[in-house]
């Protein structure tokens, strides 16, 4: 099994190799700009693209390009309203669409929410190129996305903004309109939780809510995960972001319902909320509808991307395949049946890592694989890490949702890595709203005698709750003990900041990987300005985290 993304050779003839692929969603609230030219919004009853437009996977010869297009005003996200529309699509070498490279048309239903996927091919290597789409009258938005080098391809760098975990309700996406705002980025990395399942004040508490949701109550439905998409896709930092950049994405556990396994999720009444095969499904197809995002052949996120020689990117899902979580302490944990990815997965994984020519093996992984004991913790945080972290009450040592849950699969990844020589690897992640800087250790209670097997950064929240919002105080005030804590518990963790929200820019030379952290002032405040935090550095061949001064841009 593999969902290895092999781009095919590219052609002197882009037009007789594109290959369009249809799909549909959900609609209707505002229309935004994207690159500086207003969307194109019919006042009347004609089609509209109020959702903006997307790109994502690129590949040295193509691209997936997305949009929603609403072909009357009854016909918004989730109703299954609407006759089907004709929506044609036009990428172009320059903003002006004076060189049109490919071209065509793709009919939008009700069947697949009015969303439309075109997986274009024959286009030229590490290239820009601009697209957009027409329905009607209607013209959607401008956006840029750009091809990755050529598989064999030298490249003296490649950029990636990297994001993680964005709750409409707890603040404003202004961490996405940083990013857009960048003209150095090769595409944007999202780990997960792109959006929230929960009902409107279950998370955060309702007079913390700074945005309800749409819909109001918790999404269980198709109807409802559509719907819910089709909000977040109206926010314009968040348009902004895809009509600027590739997106490469990722889901974890609230794409479906907190704490999501194979068989279930913490957040899911069997029952009540119906049987969960169905909750999944539901949830797996509205994803696919509306994010730029190839299935594997396995019909989920895990595939691979290479840019050229510098880089291949490892992309995970670890929760279609995962074993229910267990409770601290049982000596479950250790249950070589237990998996967090699921026999095919990891072989597929290992097998990538053994083979990659490539500099660096970058790991897009939605939770932590670091190992991390909390139990050293002064007993007044105990009870808010518990809340913000899903441990067990009591203050219990380790995260189960995360790799710690799973420590066999752990043993095994590592191991091969220790076993094969295979360097280089750095894992990126997402889920614990938290910046982290960890070194991985091979043993962690003979570290670092016993060496490293990885290194790993860690990007806080968009916007999700982190220790200062649960405490209800400033930063800084009370996370600083926190922090030293961990720190004296863990002696791979090189830095942690369990306050801040924001994102990260990783940049790849054949020297080093090297994350800069950004925060932003107020997640709150819809026009909150970005400021750099800090940066670590991985050098080529030394599976060790260091202190970098300056950021990379």
């Amino acid at each position: 099994m593999t969902s290895h993304l092999t781009p095919a050779p590219t052609s002197a003839h882009p037009r007789r190799r594109t290959v369009v692929l249809a799909a549909a969603a959900t609609a209707a609230l505002a229309p935004l700009t994207s690159l500086g030219a207003p969307a194109a919004h019919a006042a009347g009853t004609g089609p509209a693209f109020l959702h903006g437009v997307a790109s994502g996977d690129p590949l040295p010869d193509g691209v997936l390009l997305w949009t929603r297009v609403t072909p009357t005003p009854e016909a918004v996200p989730g109703s299954g309203l609407g006759a089907p529309v004709q929506v044609d699509w036009e990428v172009a070498a320059d903003k002006a669409f004076s060189r049109t490279v490919a071209a065509g048309s793709v009919t939008a239903s009700a069947a697949t929410d009015h969303t439309v996927k075109v997986d274009v091919r024959g286009l030229q290597s590490q290239t820009p190129y601009w697209y957009r789409f027409t329905a009607g009258s209607a013209v959607s938005p401008v956006g840029r996305t750009l091809t990755t080098p050529g598989h064999d391809a030298r490249t003296a760098g490649v950029r990636f903004g990297v994001v993680s975990c964005a709750n409409w309700e707890s603040g404003y996406f202004s961490a996405y309109r940083h990013l857009a705002a960048r003209t150095d980025l090769h595409a944007v990395l999202h780990l997960g939780d792109y959006l929230y399942e929960y009902q409107s004040g279950a998370y955060p508490k309702a007079e913390e809510v700074v945005r309800p949701h749409e819909p109001r109550h918790e999404i269980v439905t198709l109807a409802d995960y559509r719907t819910r998409h089709g909000a977040y896709k109206t926010d314009a930092d968040l348009q902004a972001l895809h009509h600027a950049h590739p997106v490469v994405a990722i889901w974890d556990d609230h794409e479906f319902a907190n704490d999501a396994w194979s068989g279930g999720a913490e957040n899911h009444t069997a029952g009540a909320e119906g049987e969960w095969a169905a909750r999944a499904a539901a949830a797996k197809q509205a994803y696919f509808e509306w994010m730029p995002v190839r299935a594997s052949i396995a019909g989920t996120v895990y595939r691979r991307l290479r840019f050229g020689t510098l880089a291949d990117l490892h992309l995970l899902d670890l929760r279609s395949f995962r074993s229910q979580q267990v409770e601290v302490g049982s000596g479950s944990v250790d249950d070589p049946e237990r998996t967090i990815t699921g026999r095919a997965q990891l072989d597929w994984l290992k097998s990538g890592l053994a083979a990659s020519d490539a500099t660096w093996k970058l790991v897009g992984t939605s939770v932590m694989i670091s190992p991390v004991a909390f139990g050293s913790l002064p007993a007044h945080l105990l009870g808010p890490l518990t809340e913000l972290l899903g441990l067990p009450e009591g203050g219990i040592a380790a995260n189960v949702d995360q790799w710690d849950g799973y420590t066999d699969d752990r043993k095994e990844l590592l191991g091969h890595l220790r076993d094969r020589n295979i360097k280089n690897t750095v894992f990126l992640t997402g889920d614990i709203h938290m910046a982290w800087a960890n070194e991985v250790p091979v043993h962690k209670a003979t570290y670092p005698a016993s060496g490293t097997a990885a290194t790993e950064f860690v990007v806080t929240s968009v916007t999700s709750d982190n220790l200062d919002d649960v405490l209800h105080v400033l930063p800084d005030t009370v996370s600083l003990v926190a922090e030293s804590a961990v720190k004296a518990g863990n002696w791979h963790v090189k830095w942690l900041d369990m306050d801040s929200h924001g994102y990260g820019v990783l940049d790849v030379t054949a020297e080093r990987s090297q994350m800069d952290y950004y925060v932003v002032s107020d997640k709150r405040n819809r026009n909150a300005t970005a400021a750099w935090q800090r940066s670590y550095r991985t050098l080529n061949g030394t599976q060790r985290v260091e202190r970098s001064y300056q950021p990379v841009h």
